[in-house]
């Protein structure tokens, strides 16, 4: 029997009485009391097995004589070591008589332990493992064939730092006699000044000598969140039989290179590499989720030296043309040549870089290759896909996509496909690089997200899920009209990879979603007719209603603003839903996915357009009878966070719970310590033009007034903050302050401080005890 209660410290002090009449004191970890450890207990074991259900990163496909081989590169996170494991599983494709396809899988994935990228070779017979290292130990380099450990060389810091692993910068490729790999790692320190007991050491010296030590020099700019101690991503040849790295001559250092591949090999001319980069030579702004950043395709020749040619009479060291392929376009990204070499195709983000938004619709480009390999000075660039504006109902919104496969061409040569944000989903797309004709592959009847792994010649590896549903892969064969027009007949793969529990299955099983369009209530004559247009929200819930009564409600609102929350499964959502939570995902005006001109609506209206925006969708589920009003929570981070303390001051009494992730509180006090404070002044005032070091008396004004906190008198909902003290982006003094303010007025507040997380706070130990405590706080004010 409980007799009485304290607190003590860092516990929470329960006095019990045992059996001989003795007080047994029991301590709670701080933040819990006896009713939240119960709540924390349950919810741990279900969060679990969420947790441990795999992702696929990456796939490729291998032709053999007996058919084609599958092999994945997949991840899943482990709990004590705060990592992702890594690990890979290959399947035989079976393509059935009676036109079914089957896989059959390899009994057990391999862990690929310590590595930081795999990357098999174009034939299939190599694979390239990277491991980098974790202090300032040599990065390794491994070349595995089908049966053994063939080659290994470990590469000194004096070469280079780390290779770049980050789907940004990255670029690893194998050249077409798989004998070199070019690849991006970070440039060797410069020297440092040394001091002894005589005071400056003339000369540089990298020996250890505990008679001296090295100064700080001078301080060099980094890449911003995500890249702390990046600061110069460079360009670098290993030939994959003696070792030897050769850096890429002829690049400036006020270049950042990246995602580099190999021309075509046509002999007796020249070989080049073709990659981005971006210039940093005055400030380098923060670069993760920023595709505003101004970039360009380059083209360098590589000395015959470099590629082992005999008799070559080029110096290793000698500096070759660089080539602007570009110059008429703000920006150019993942570059891939065509399959008969005469072309290179690019996606551009171009109206993120002209705007200013971090993220905007892109286009698609084409460069003619010369057949001679002889480059000039000027190219032309030819407009394959463009930004569209203003989509017409149920028709292509424009491109949004995140990366280009490798190899993304069907046989005919001239067809691309890859995956775009399509409204509130993702889908596969083919585009006719001759006609610009683009098409929908994915079936266009479904609400669930379809992202493209690789291709089996024409026929199309995928991956679909919804938010309901775990991911599954899916085979696309192609199939031809009666007009000869391509169309792709789909197929569920059974697999062992996305397999869990019963008790996953049966929770999932009792959800559905829809998505909902909401009208835009203050369509007037100012606004451009994309901004007009309907937004949308994902609607998840249970299939009946508990008691005659309706779930409690999270609203979950993604940041950016220029982002979006696809219609695909998310491990952490469904465990919120799993609950007993109904789920409202908005896609307020701003996201991604529905044209320009409803992206670019929202610059200049932040904290206004958007809250509104939110309002109207949480109104339309009440009137619709999907919601009770007085069981209604809101979880954001970063810009959903902005959002989410802009709705619970402009709204005081719409919601009973809120979580912020490492939200924007106050633009005013993030913008002289932001690695984007760019993002501030285009975000506020609406254009790019503003923009400067030293922000004026009226712009800290202006940024007070747009902020979360110009509302903090009137907010009294309970709130949780997640904090990591690592973020670049929105620095963590910005939650705390606003924290702060909340406790000062007597708000019911509770923070979690990770002081080795950054902004997407996604180490799997800070994300399971992040969600872990989502469930509790909500659960504890929506009973």
């Amino acid at each position: 029997m409980i007799l009485r209660s304290g607190c003590d410290g860092n516990f929470r002090r329960v006095v019990t009485m045992d059996s001989s009449g003795a007080e047994s004191p029991k301590e709670f970890p701080v933040g819990l009391d006896i009713t939240t450890e119960e709540d924390y207990a349950e919810h741990s074991k279900l969060l679990k097995e969420f947790t441990s259900i795999p992702s696929i990163d990456r796939a490729w496909i291998f032709k053999s004589s007996v058919g084609s081989q599958a092999m994945f590169a997949m991840s899943q996170a482990n709990l004590l070591a705060n990592k992702r494991r890594k690990f890979m599983l290959s399947g035989q494709i079976s393509k059935e008589s009676n036109g079914s396809v089957d896989f059959h899988w390899a009994p057990f994935p391999i862990e690929m332990s310590g590595a930081s990228a795999f990357i098999p070779s174009p034939s299939g017979l190599k694979l390239l493992v990277i491991r980098n290292p974790e202090s300032e130990s040599p990065t390794q380099f491994e070349i595995w064939n089908s049966s053994q450990l063939e080659k290994e060389f470990h590469i000194p810091q004096t070469v280079h730092g780390s290779v770049y692993v980050d789907g940004w910068f990255e670029g690893i490729s194998w050249n077409s006699d798989e004998t070199l790999v070019a690849y991006v790692a970070e440039e060797p320190s410069r020297p440092k000044p040394t001091f002894n007991n005589l005071g400056y050491k003339k000369g540089n010296s990298s020996d250890k000598d505990c008679g001296s030590w090295k100064g700080r020099g001078d301080w060099e700019e980094e890449w911003g969140e995500a890249y702390a101690g990046k600061r110069q991503p460079a360009l670098f040849v290993i030939n994959v039989d003696s070792g030897e790295v050769q850096p890429v001559k002829g690049i400036p250092r006020s270049l950042s290179v990246g995602q580099v591949v190999w021309s075509p090999y046509v002999k007796g001319s020249a070989q080049y590499l073709v990659f981005v980069g971006w210039s940093g030579d005055k400030r380098k702004l923060g670069i993760k989720y920023c595709y505003n950043r101004p970039c360009a395709l380059y083209a360098i020749k590589l000395p015959d030296s470099t590629l082992g040619s005999e008799g070559s009479k080029e110096g290793s060291n000698e500096a070759l043309p660089l080539y602007n392929l570009t110059k008429s376009v703000s920006s150019g990204l993942f570059p891939r040549f065509s399959k008969n070499g005469k072309f290179i195709i690019f996606l551009s983000a171009k109206s993120a870089v002209n705007s200013g938004a971090h993220w905007a619709t892109e286009s698609l480009h084409r460069i003619d290759w010369p057949s001679d390999g002889k480059l000039t000075e000027s190219t032309n660039v030819v407009d394959v896909v463009r930004v569209v504006n203003c989509p017409e109902d149920g028709c292509f919104p424009g491109l949004y996509s995140t990366g280009v496969l490798t190899d993304p061409w069907l046989s005919d040569g001239r067809t691309l496909i890859l995956s775009s944000f399509w409204r509130s989903c993702q889908v596969i797309l083919s585009v006719d690089l001759l006609s610009g004709e683009v098409s929908r592959v994915s079936p266009s009847d479904s609400d669930s997200s379809w992202n493209i792994l690789a291709l089996d010649g024409d026929d199309i590896i995928a991956v679909s899920s919804s938010p309901v549903d775990i991911p599954e892969i899916k085979y696309g064969k192609k199939t031809l009209d009666s007009a000869g027009k391509p169309s792709w007949n789909w197929f569920g793969i059974s697999s062992p990879v996305f397999r869990c529990s019963e008790k996953i299955v049966s929770l999932l099983s009792s959800l559905h979603f829809k998505i909902l369009k909401i009208l835009v209530n203050d369509a007037s004559d100012c606004l451009t007719e994309g901004a007009k247009k309907p937004f949308e929200a994902i609607y998840v819930s249970s299939n009946s209603k508990k008691n005659g009564k309706c779930d409690p409600l999270i609203v979950v609102i993604h940041g950016g603003p220029h982002s979006v929350s696809p219609c695909s499964f998310s491990k952490s959502l469904a465990y919120l839903s799993s609950l007993g939570n109904s789920l409202l995902i908005v896609n307020y005006r701003g996201s991604l996915g529905f044209g320009e001109e409803a992206l670019q609506s929202l610059p200049g209206k932040i904290g206004s357009q958007d809250v509104k925006d939110v309002l109207a969708a949480i109104d339309l589920t009440i009137d619709m009878g999907l919601a009770h009003p007085s069981r209604i929570t809101v979880l954001g981070g970063s810009h959903g966070g902005f959002l989410t303390t802009h709705l619970i001051g402009q709204a005081p009494d719409k919601f009973v719970a809120a979580v912020a992730r490492n939200p924007v509180c106050n633009i005013a006090s993030m913008v002289g310590i932001s690695d984007i404070p760019d993002w501030c002044f285009f975000e506020a005032y609406g254009n790019r033009n503003h923009f400067t070091e030293a922000p004026s008396p009226e712009d800290l004004s202006h940024f007070h007034q747009m902020s979360p906190i110009s509302h903090l008198s009137k907010v009294k909902t309970p709130t949780l903050f997640l904090l990591g003290a690592q973020d670049l982006r929105v620095p963590v003094s910005n939650g705390l302050q606003y924290a702060r303010a909340l406790k000062e007025k007597e708000v019911e507040v509770k923070v979690l401080f990770f002081p080795d997380d950054n902004h997407p706070l996604d180490r799997p130990q800070t994300d399971f005890e992040s969600f872990l405590n989502i469930g509790v706080w909500f659960k504890k004010y929506c009973k």
